[in-house]
């Protein structure tokens, strides 16, 4: 028993001297104490690592803390700051998806920009906006003596020299009353108001179009400031606008918003289709004929129409100013506009309509009767006859036989297909002046 623990001690100690051995062939009982010593050494240096590299580094990051935000507290260096971020988002956001976002500002743009940008705007046009005030005659079933009644409206200065465009409707209110009751004459009386001068300057009207909803007046002053009109063509949905005129009689007034549409059609009370610019710019009674305007300064539309309801909120439309050259043009060279003419009562002929009177056509544009005199008559154009086609198109509707007749000048021909008696025959009409 004894044998085996000493053989088992011996073993140990073997294996001991072997583990040993294994690490350091030399290792006597006092080298081992020396060599246990030494492991603890390394502790007594852990100070000079600290002072070496754990502290410069702390250092480190807490002075680049203080610089940044020393930089933040500075305005000019902070907005350095963020323009770089928003830079290298963007970049890296593009790198993604650079399909959908290649196109779109990501750029900050403060608040005051925008102000000054409105600011801008509203000091370089307002001068070239007046407000307008017509005096009509009423005449009513209930009176024998006319009454009088006033109308406002606004107005854009477009010549040093006083010719000022705006909305027929603000000039001739009788084209748009529809009450039976009473009757409102043409304006006797137009008076214009300039921004920031209380003089109230008499307007001669010029000419007048209910078809584009235009008018031309003119004062009798010259160094006036003409507004700098834009290209309507170029505008694009969201970008800024602003609408200025005298709202409810408030002179020198302006709103401001964003492009909603381009090229929205839309109609008046008469009936009257046009292709507008639709802005939530605040549009109210007293704005026609006023100007809408982009970020330049520049008059991209005259104020016409507005969307109003309980459950309507910021839909307005213009005329785009690239529409309305023309027409003003005319009116003051001739006091109208000269379009050209066909000479036909038409309507729309529908598939319902076809099936009902059992034609064998479905759509067109039927003629109801012929102006005597007309290109149509000259033509050859009769009551009963179907036009099916103009210019090579098929028409379903007379909004489409204007369109492609209006493109056309006075004396130029219009060829048309028509359905007569079962059978289908080409005409040309020589396009007259429209009496």
């Amino acid at each position: 028993m004894e044998e085996n623990q000493s053989n088992q001690n011996n073993n140990n100690q073997t294996e001991t001297s072997q583990t040993f051995k294994s690490a350091n062939p030399i290792v006597t009982e006092t080298s081992y104490k020396e060599f246990r010593n030494s492991e603890k050494r390394p502790k007594s240096s852990g100070s000079g690592f600290g002072k070496t590299v754990v502290l410069p580094f702390f250092c480190g990051i807490l002075g680049t803390a203080l610089v940044i935000g020393t930089c933040i507290s500075v305005p000019s260096i902070k907005e350095q700051i963020i323009r770089q971020l928003v830079t290298t988002n963007n970049t890296s956001t593009n790198d993604e998806n650079n399909s959908s976002s290649t196109n779109i500002n990501t750029q900050l743009i403060s608040l005051q920009g925008y102000s000054d940008t409105g600011v801008g705007v509203a000091k370089k046009v307002q001068p070239s906006i007046v407000a307008i005030t017509v005096e009509y005659s009423v005449n009513s079933i209930f009176n024998r003596t006319p009454s009088k009644a006033t109308a406002r409206g606004s107005g854009i200065i477009i010549s040093e020299d006083g010719y000022i465009l705006t909305n027929n409707h603000v000039i001739n209110s009788s084209n748009s009353s529809n009450n039976s009751f009473y009757e409102i004459g043409k304006a006797n009386k137009v008076t214009v108001k300039l921004y920031n001068d209380d003089t109230e300057y008499q307007g001669e009207i010029i000419g007048t179009d209910s078809q584009t909803d235009l008018a031309v007046i003119k004062i009798d002053k010259t160094g006036l400031t003409a507004a700098e009109l834009g290209d309507s063509d170029s505008v694009q949905v969201g970008e800024f606008s602003m609408a200025m005129g005298s709202p409810l009689g408030l002179d020198n007034s302006v709103t401001a918003g964003i492009i909603s549409a381009v090229n929205r059609e839309v109609s008046d009370e008469d009936g009257n289709k046009y292709i507008a610019i639709q802005t939530d710019a605040a549009i109210n009674s007293g704005n026609s004929g006023g100007a809408l305007v982009n970020s330049k300064g520049q008059v991209i539309g005259v104020n016409t129409l507005k969307l109003s309801g309980t459950s309507v909120e910021g839909i307005g439309f213009a005329i785009p100013i690239n529409a309305t050259k023309d027409i003003y043009n005319q009116l003051i060279q001739y006091s109208k506009v000269k379009r050209p003419y066909v000479g036909i009562g038409g309507s729309d002929l529908t598939k319902e309509i076809a099936d009902q009177y059992r034609l064998a056509l479905d759509v067109g544009v039927y003629v109801r009767s012929v102006d005597d005199f007309s290109a149509a008559e000259k033509a050859g154009i009769k009551p009963g006859d179907i036009i099916i086609e103009a210019e090579g198109k098929k028409i379903t509707t007379m909004d489409e036989l204007n369109e492609i007749k209006n493109k056309k000048q006075i004396g130029d021909t219009l060829k048309l297909k028509i359905h007569r008696d079962g059978k289908e025959k080409e005409v040309t009409v020589t396009l007259q002046e429209q009496p």
